[in-house]
Parts: structure tokens; sequence; C-alpha cells
């Protein structure tokens, strides 16, 4: 589980053996990330390119901005600030944040488990079970301690609505964003970034902080792959669940609509008004090309702003060079950088519609 300041090196594997997931119900990858935004940036994408994740969960500690969180409780991250972002003019330091807000659907899902509040007890007796806060998060470079620096009343001044603070989430989110992977950011509050903290406290309440985050997200990764599964399997098959999540269905219409009535459809694929058919590495890198001329339109006319332009335009140059290898490794990776070009040119629904035929392709799910 990743943690802002210097954890305990054993934490994570008691926070695991607490907080089990039951035997089958879904695969949870770890990855630890080190202090600042870029390492968590880089260690998110690698894991996301990796697993293809139902959603990324960042979980570990944060120091608290305001009373109203008490240590130990836990805060999700409605919207994540990058507070560094500004610029230093002759009258003063002016922001410039970057924000990324969590995803709507999980974001409903975690404050439905607040409201149950069945995902944890008071097991340690520290002043009743922990609670849940939704807000924003803020996201630096630096170990905030002190409620009187100026740093501390610039990010008062400037990001008022941030509930905790810490030094990763910004590059999880970003990381997220690019790759079209869903983040949770869940933080345990293990200090008051007020000048209080200090090593004999860290001791003390970063393990109990991360543990009750990870208690949570851990019953948040097991609803939100719950609700994979009644989406992709039938209700009357929904017993036979581990065993049937690899027989779906991958349906593929541009413009149509797609109806399939069967007593049982297995290992199957549909494909509808699918034009254009690849059947060879030069075709696909034909259609790539014709791809990069609708990206570039999409461009010109304002639908895709010059930072998303650029990043898909590289990924797709990426995806040019391992398609023409044309080995079963070099399919998979140029199915998982179109993936990725998939979640960047996610807001037109026009270019995601001519790529998916194209993911097809190469081997992987539209």
């Amino acid at each position: 589980m990743p943690e802002s300041g210097n954890p305990p090196q054993k934490q994570s594997h008691r926070v695991i053996k607490d907080h089990a997931v039951d035997r089958g119900s879904c695969r949870i990858a770890l990855a630890l990330t080190n202090k600042g935004n870029h390492s968590s940036a880089v260690i998110a994408e690698r894991a996301i390119q990796e697993f293809s994740p139902v959603a990324v969960l960042f979980v570990g500690v944060a120091g608290a901005l305001w009373e109203t969180a008490r240590l130990g409780d836990v805060v999700m991250a409605t919207h994540v600030y990058a507070y560094h972002g500004g610029t230093s003019e002759d009258d003063g330091l002016k922001a410039r944040p970057r924000v990324w807000e969590a995803p709507h659907a999980i974001s409903q899902l975690g404050s439905h488990l607040a409201r149950v509040n069945n995902w944890t007890d008071d097991t340690h007796g520290h002043g009743g079970a922990p609670q849940v806060h939704f807000g924003a998060i803020a996201a630096g470079e630096v170990v905030q301690n002190s409620k009187i620096s100026a740093e501390a009343q610039w990010i008062r001044q400037h990001y008022n609505d941030a509930l905790a603070i810490e030094m990763e989430a910004a590059g999880v989110a970003q990381a997220g964003h690019l790759n079209g992977a869903p983040v949770a950011i869940i933080r345990g509050i293990s200090d008051r970034a007020d000048g209080t903290k200090s090593s004999a406290e860290d001791r003390s309440w970063q393990p109990r902080a991360a543990a009750n985050a990870a208690a949570f997200a851990v019953r948040l990764a097991m609803e939100l792959v719950k609700e994979q599964t009644e989406i992709t399997v039938p209700r009357t098959d929904r017993a036979q669940s581990g065993d049937r999540l690899a027989e779906h269905v991958h349906n593929t219409a541009h413009g149509s609509t797609i109806g399939i009535m069967a007593g049982s459809v297995k290992d199957s694929n549909v494909y509808l008004n699918t034009d254009p058919k690849v059947t060879s590495p030069k075709d696909l890198n034909a259609e790539l090309d014709g791809f990069r001329l609708h990206l570039m339109r999409h461009h010109t006319e304002g639908a895709l702003d010059d930072d998303t332009c650029r990043e898909a335009l590289a990924d797709l140059d990426s995806a040019r060079r391992t398609a023409r290898e044309n080995t079963a490794e070099s399919s998979k990776r140029t199915a998982m950088t179109l993936k990725k070009l998939r979640g960047l040119i996610a807001e037109c629904p026009v270019l995601v519609a001519k790529l998916a035929p194209l993911i097809v392709a190469t081997g992987g799910s539209a």
C-alpha cells in the first residue's frame, strides 16, 4: 500500500493479513510507490499497462487540514489538486493548479459503502470506529507540517476545500487519466500537518491510519468486481461466475444495434459494420495511418486539445512500430498501446468507434 513519509517496512504485510480478500472474489495487484508525484505516476503507469485493471485504488496516509477529520479517519478524494502548479510574479505567487476529479461511479459506490458503514470496526478501541470523509485532497512535493508557514497559508488561501494533504495522489490521478483507468484515492489520516507531526506519532498512527484506509479500499475493490460480474455474467449463471468470467461476447457496432438470442454463447466475437477489415500487419499500419488523419482532423476542429493530441500521436507512432514486428508479444504491446490511446480520446466517441476494430485486429478486446 503506498504511503507518504517513511512507512514501517512491515506495515503492508500486516494490512494485507488483516483485510484479506475473500478467496476467488477478485484479484488485487499491489505496488509500492516512493515519495512524490513523479514516482507514483511512473509506477501507476506501469501497473495499468501490465494489468489493465478494473480500477486503480491508491491507498496510504495523509495529513488532515481541518479538524473535521480525526486521526485514523479515512478520506476518499472527490478530486485531487496538484497544488505546486503556479507562476511567480512581482506581486506574488499565482496558483495554476491541475485538478483531476474522481470517476462518478466510484465516488457513488464509496459513498454507499460509507453509509452502510460495515467495512471496519473499532478493533483498536481508540475513540470509536473510523469515519469516511469525501472531499478534495491536495498533493505536492514537500512534507507539510505547519499551520503558519508561507506555504501552509498559501494552500489554505487557494485550496481551502482540501480535507487532507499528501505527496503522491496527483501523479496517480494523471496516470489514470492518460490511460483511461478509473482511479480512487483513499487515505488514512495519520497526522494533522500542523507542526505536531513526529516520528513517535508516526510509528503509532501511520500503521493504524493505513490499515483503516486499506480496509475501506479492499471492500471497495470487492464491490467494484462484484459490479463487473453483474454486468458481464447472466443473472442465472452468477453462482458460477468464477468459472464464467472468461466466457463473454465482444460486440462491436458502429451506428447499428446488435441483438443475440441464444441459450449459450461461448468464446464468440460479433462484429457489425467494422470496416476497415485488417488482415495483415501491413493492413494494420495502413489503417493506423488513416486513423492519424482522423485524429488530426478532430484536433484541427477543436475536439482534441494540444496536449491530448500530442500524447495520442505519440501512442499511435508507438503502436505502428510494434505492429511492424509481427510477433505475438508485439501484438500484445500494440493492443495495450491502442487501449491507452482509447483512454486518451474517450471524449471523442467517433474516434473511439474507429479505433475499436484496430484493437480487435491486434488480438485485444474492443
